[in-house]
């Protein structure tokens, strides 16, 4: 009987895990386009408390109006975006023409070829090779963008619908509460962690752009957003979004001092935020196990690359509120959970 069951529940894994691989192409789409109908669901919230107007017009304008503003914003960054990575492309010859020097100066300073070593233990040193994995990630955002509206745009639609469906779906009205407590949880959980961490990230972005343009870094605008990026992933993506600026401004000037500046000031403000700010805006709402957060970091970042990681913890998230309401998978969510609590 445990042989059956165990078979059972193997087969259901492995078939989990080929659905999520095969089906990344739609799945990543339509869990970014719910994650920006969160994103308008609470911007329409804030809209509604405006006094003498909010009260007086109807919802789904505000909610057509808060999608609108959004997609500008979006497109408007893209645009600028397009244009940094344009300019980083015709930025990473030149960078590549100063690799001997910058490891002449390395060596000359710490007696260690630096370059040498990488490229006994990697092969051909190629910096394009490093940036590839980052840039084909947003490169795949962008090309997604239209499947992502189009998402967006029927959840809206459905919004309106949804809890009629989810009546006739079930009649009892204790299934019928149940079923609404579920879902108005995961909405609540995902909704404030999606706002906030966005906000923060956002913080983190724009005073990292204002140090790399004080510093003299090119393209800052492309290293803010990949700051702004890198601050969704948890644990490592504060330091990715720290390296990657550093790297280019030793590329860029040829010194350790850029890299140092570089390294230091952005460091300094992920370090300020990510102690003191983030706690204090955040909490702990997550609910997570450290452990947890590491193996759904590399479990989903070995699915869906980069954006997989970027997804990672609010996925878990929504999978613990799920497996903490029924009997058969509550044990999981406890073990998930941080400590114990569900």
């Amino acid at each position: 009987m445990i042989a059956k069951n165990v078979a059972a529940y193997l087969i259901i894994f492995i078939s989990v895990i080929a659905l999520l691989v095969l089906g990344k192409s739609l799945l990543i789409p339509f869990i970014l386009g719910l994650l920006i109908w969160f994103l308008i669901v609470e911007f329409r919230t804030l809209l509604l408390k405006i006094p003498f107007i909010g009260s007086k017009l109807p919802a789904w304008f505000w909610t057509f109006a808060s999608a609108i503003l959004l997609f500008l914003l979006c497109g408007l960054a893209i645009n600028v975006l397009i244009e940094n990575i344009k300019e980083l492309s015709k930025q990473i010859p030149n960078y590549e023409a100063n690799i001997k020097m910058v490891n002449s100066n390395i060596d000359q300073t710490f007696g260690v070829n630096v370059f040498e070593s990488i490229t006994d233990y990697a092969g051909d040193f190629k910096l394009s090779k490093l940036f590839s994995p980052i840039l084909n990630s947003i490169s795949d955002l962008f090309s997604n963008a239209f499947m992502i509206v189009l998402y967006v745009l029927f959840l809206i639609l459905e919004e309106s619908v949804f809890r009629t469906k989810l009546k006739k779906v079930f009649p009892e009205n204790k299934k019928f509460d149940d079923i609404t407590v579920i879902l108005e949880k995961i909405k609540t959980s995902t909704s404030n962690y999606i706002t906030l961490k966005t906000i923060i990230s956002l913080i983190t972005g724009v005073a990292s752009y204002f140090a790399l343009v004080i510093i003299g870094v090119d393209t800052p605008i492309f290293w803010a957003f990949l700051i702004f990026l890198m601050n969704f992933i948890p644990t490592i993506g504060s330091l990715i979004g720290t390296l990657f600026p550093a790297v280019i401004a030793l590329l860029q000037f040829g010194d350790l001092l850029h890299f140092g500046l570089v390294l230091g000031v952005v460091g300094i403000i992920q370090v300020i935020i990510g102690n003191f700010v983030e706690p204090k805006l955040m909490g702990n709402n997550l609910n997570l196990s450290p452990l947890v957060v590491i193996l759904a970091l590399s479990f989903w970042g070995a699915l869906w690359g980069i954006t997989g990681m970027i997804l990672s913890v609010i996925i878990t998230v929504i999978m613990v509120i799920l497996f903490s309401q029924f009997k058969a998978t509550k044990p999981i969510a406890i073990f998930l959970s941080e400590k114990g609590n569900i």
